[in-house]
């Protein structure tokens, strides 16, 4: 009797230690190319124990969703650094990190600050780096060969051959290119109505001048390997992967000062796979793999000389994108107040209703 109870408490013992190893699931909410096929077999086989399921997104959907659930139904997401501070304070849909679970000592220490910086609530933080890049425009040189900035994508001389996405971005981008700094004015709402009712006249001005509006980065490529579109708003990344394709079309940092997003990993306040997610951010931080990631994304790695693990062919985008000067004057995306998205949306909304004139 001894013998046939204790071979059933441990009999039982071993399906509740199965059942608990196959049942994690880390929930990843992110951007396309964050989390590769390749890499999350390579994570899968490193903890057994743990299976990773993707959801695709972007910032606006991405509050959307934990806004809706209070912070449930994901173990990670990644928000750009500038959409983290307003919705945690209003919201509360994100945990604080602990930072002893992170290899921050991997993390470029201005990337890491800069984060810090803009997600630290009550003297907490609520995310760190994982990939940044920058906003601007991309130039056929053989046919602009005199492109410097935002202004150029409504210059007359390039009519029929320009582009932009009609997102908060090409609003940002054009008011630094009319003398404006958005951002100085986000805490003043009547200030900034004003600039992006400026910015909102420019565009619908500008409309008869543009060729189309993209909508992706595939998008963006096809129009201008086709020649259609020899100017446009672009991301760097997408700019790169042309340059590989064809070295004429380079990436132009703006003079006003490219803007510049982070990427950031946050762990939703109702996550319930903490410990993996710690993993995933330490994982996609070694070397092998960011230099996956980098090849995927296209964008440049936070940690430190996340341009050396970039491929050859991006790399050399870089380096004939951006000079020293460049990279000194960088925007990075300002913490969004309540009310500013509101603005921009009716903007953009009241841009694509005019006519062309």
């Amino acid at each position: 009797m001894r013998v046939q109870l204790t071979t059933t408490l441990a009999a039982a013992a071993l399906l509740a230690f199965s059942g608990s190893a196959q049942a994690e699931t880390l929930r990843i909410l992110t951007w396309g190319g964050y989390a590769p096929d390749a890499i999350i077999k390579e994570f899968e086989k490193k903890y057994p124990g743990t299976k990773v399921e993707v959801t695709l997104s972007n910032n606006e959907e991405m509050i959307a969703k934990l806004r809706a659930t209070g912070g449930a139904g994901f173990d990670l997401a990644q928000p750009s650094h500038d959409r983290i501070f307003a919705v945690q304070k209003e919201y509360g849909v994100y945990k604080a990190m602990d930072l002893s679970k992170i290899d921050t000592d991997k993390i470029a220490p201005n990337l890491l600050e800069a984060v810090k910086t803009n997600t630290t609530i009550d003297g907490k933080v609520h995310a760190v780096p994982h990939q940044w890049g920058t906003s601007g425009i991309m130039a056929d040189k053989t046919k602009a060969p005199n492109v410097t900035g935002w202004p150029d994508l409504c210059d007359p001389q390039y009519q029929g051959r320009t582009s932009m996405r009609l997102r908060r971005t090409i609003l940002l981008g054009t008011a630094f290119g009319m003398g404006e700094n958005p951002f100085e004015a986000y805490g003043d709402k009547a200030k900034y109505q004003q600039i992006m009712d400026k910015v909102a006249e420019k565009l619908i001005a500008c409309k008869s001048i543009v060729k189309t509006y993209w909508q992706g980065g595939d998008d963006l490529i096809n129009l201008m390997k086709s020649g259609e579109v020899i100017v446009s708003e672009t991301w760097d990344s997408t700019a790169y992967r042309l340059y590989a394709q064809n070295p004429n079309i380079v990436y132009v940092p703006p003079a006003t000062g490219a803007l510049t997003w982070i990427d950031t990993f946050a762990i939703p306040a109702k996550g319930q796979a903490d410990a993996a997610a710690y993993n995933w951010i330490n994982f996609v931080m070694q070397p092998d793999i960011v230099k996956l990631m980098s090849a995927s994304t296209g964008a440049t790695s936070a940690v430190k000389n996340g341009a050396d693990l970039l491929p050859d062919d991006k790399k050399a985008a870089v380096a004939a994108a951006f000079k020293p000067k460049d990279l000194e004057n960088l925007k990075f995306f300002a913490n969004i107040q309540p009310g500013i998205e509101d603005i921009e949306g009716k903007v953009l909304e009241r841009i694509k209703a005019a006519t062309a004139k």
